[in-house]
């Protein structure tokens, strides 16, 4: 059995961002369903190195998570101040500070993206912005090796580089043993089949399940939620709670686990953006323990 996770930021962004869920008690509500761990948000007001700043800080929300018992899967770094294509030395810079707090709090994956829109610079071709993204995958790697951690990048419509064939040309152009892809089966569906701001149109006849086949061994970690095929109002992928949309988790898992040789040790439920994600979070958990005791049990 794969532990199970869930993103914190889902509870910040969107119908929360005026009210958001603190950290006390959305880790309170997670042991209380049975989660393994948090997918750790580091957007404020949640796990972000500026609230967290003192050693004491540190040492509180470490606490924190041993009195609810939860591991955190994966630290998703706030990086989106900052465009990876204009502030290139900015972005890496404020990697780096997110990294060395990572590292610090005992987290072993950080979450990345490409950290711009897919909208090419004026002046800019696709392959000479690729190439940039690829430089600063590279670096961000290197540090991330200083610290001990692993790199996980999650391509999405709302971030640049999001075509089945890029994310694999681009994995294999960084080529760093500490680097890989994040898959989120709804952004996975909503680029492989739904083609969702392509800067090259590159849908996939197979869908899904030939997308997956593509990253065989690329994968270090997965995020799971369903797909209704539409953006949101970020304009990047709609998080459906499982049932309300399009993908079929019956072909979708076992395609994760013998196709691609998942090997993680996480399922990591994400609900970013979803309006009522509070109220569905046990539901969620529920039909991810199922799959998860037929597929993984």
């Amino acid at each position: 059995m794969k532990k199970v996770s869930i993103g914190s930021w889902a509870y910040v962004f969107g119908a929360f961002a005026d009210d958001p869920v603190l950290l006390p008690q959305l880790c309170e509500k997670l042991n209380e369903l049975g989660f393994d761990g948090i997918s750790m948000g580091g957007f404020k007001p949640h796990a972000n190195p500026e609230l967290y700043d003192t050693p004491e800080k540190r040492e509180e929300l470490k606490q924190l998570l041993q009195k609810y018992n939860l591991e955190v899967a994966d630290f998703a770094c706030d990086l989106w101040s900052l465009d990876s294509l204009k502030q290139p030395e900015e972005w890496i810079a404020l990697f780096e500070k997110n990294a060395e707090f990572a590292s610090q709090m005992g987290f072993k994956t950080i979450r990345v993206d490409s950290g711009t829109e897919p909208v090419l610079p004026e002046g800019m071709t696709y392959e000479q912005a690729r190439a940039k993204i690829v430089d600063n995958f590279k670096r961000i790697a290197k540090i991330a090796q200083k610290y001990g951690l692993e790199v996980v990048w999650e391509f999405e419509p709302g971030f640049m580089i999001n075509e089945p064939n890029y994310i694999v040309e681009t994995y294999e152009a960084v080529n760093e043993p500490n680097f890989s892809i994040l898959f989120d089966t709804c952004h996975g569906y909503m680029s492989a089949v739904m083609g969702a701001r392509h800067i090259e149109p590159n849908k996939l006849e197979g869908g899904l399940v030939e997308f997956i086949e593509m990253l065989k061994g690329k994968i270090g970690l997965v995020h799971v939620i369903d797909s209704d095929g539409t953006l949101n109002v970020a304009n990047t992928s709609t998080h459906a709670p499982f049932g309300l949309g399009k993908v079929d988790f019956d072909e979708a898992i076992p395609a994760l686990l013998e196709k691609a040789d998942y090997k993680g040790d996480w399922w990591a439920i994400d609900l970013c953006e979803w309006p009522d994600a509070w109220n569905v979070t046990a539901d969620c958990k529920a039909f991810v323990d199922g799959f998860n005791k037929k597929y993984c049990g």
